[in-house]
């Protein structure tokens, strides 16, 4: 029973907050590099997979968590060294981001890591969640989300990072910052990084009002770049991939750093009052109080 609960519980912030906000949403030969090799052989416990094409440059990263690849520690934790690893390998010039699973990219933050937890454990997930987010979106490789399912709240933030997003054309798919829904209010740095994806008006509606949109409604806002069939969402990414590097990488990358490297400076020069602020609320007792009435929900629905 624990395991089941846990299994949904995974759904996080995000499971509860598509629920609710359900009814607003209409609003070449690929070779591993040697350090990934134990990685792939290990695929039954690892959260992250990565094939690395030499020839081309690309990896690909496959997040496979069941149920819906939440964002917990371990997975934040193994993302992180992951993309590390890549950016060292000067082989390396583009990412590629897609799940295995069906239905969903990623369905954000793990409310277990949240719920019942000492400040101490909070803050250290709340730092693994930053460092996920500044190593993405300040990275130096070419990075495209290929969005083959829904993703809410974390899973959008990982979405918004990368430099270009293609995402499946289904419309039952969406993606949003919804977390105001369950009483959440999104740091700083998520509200940044969408106002700099599709403006600071339709930000702001969509934050207050924790807006999912679905995949058509997200091309139109510009919260996504392209929409293609679900069966060409990993084909189109390797597609558009190519277009990217065909552009000489310093010019790219300091570009990028250009327009990016003020906003991830905003976070680091404040990350430890982000970590303090995060932690003084999520372990207020009428927020566990929510994610308490969150959790006994999911036991009487798997019971």
């Amino acid at each position: 029973m624990a395991n089941a609960l846990r299994n949904s519980a995974k759904l996080g912030f995000s499971g509860l907050l598509c629920q609710l906000s359900s009814h607003s949403s209409r609003h070449g030969r690929i070779s591993v590099s040697p350090y990934l090799a134990f990685q792939q052989r290990n695929n039954s416990t690892s959260k992250i997979k990565v094939d690395l094409d030499s020839t081309t440059g690309v990896a690909v990263m496959h997040m496979q968590s069941p149920p819906v690849n939440s964002l917990s520690l371990d997975f934040l934790t193994e993302f992180s060294i992951s993309l590390e690893k890549l950016e060292m390998d000067k082989s390396c010039r583009g990412l590629i981001i897609t799940s295995t699973l069906p239905k969903v990219f990623s369905a954000g933050l793990d409310i277990l890591e949240m719920y019942g937890k000492s400040p101490e454990r909070c803050g250290e997930f709340w730092k693994a969640v930053q460092e996920m987010w500044i190593k993405l979106y300040g990275s130096d490789m070419v990075t495209i989300a290929a969005i083959n399912g829904s993703s809410p709240a974390g899973g959008c933030l990982m979405s918004i990072a990368c430099d270009y997003r293609i995402m499946a054309e289904n419309p039952r798919y969406s993606i949003g910052l919804n977390e105001t829904m369950l009483g959440i209010v999104a740091p700083f740095w998520f509200k940044d990084t969408m106002v700099n994806t599709v403006g600071h008006r339709t930000t702001e509606t969509a934050l207050e009002l924790g807006l999912l949109y679905n995949a058509p409604e997200a091309l139109r806002i510009g919260l996504v770049d392209r929409l293609v069939p679900e069966d060409q969402v990993l084909v189109s990414a390797q597609e558009t991939m190519a277009k990217w590097l065909a552009i000489p990488d310093h010019a790219r990358q300091i570009t990028k750093s250009m327009m990016r490297k003020p906003t991830v400076d905003k976070l680091l020069s404040n990350r430890e009052a982000d970590t303090h602020n995060f932690v003084s609320f999520i372990t207020k007792d009428s927020i566990q109080k929510s994610l308490r009435m969150y959790l006994e929900m999911l036991k009487k629905r798997k019971a």
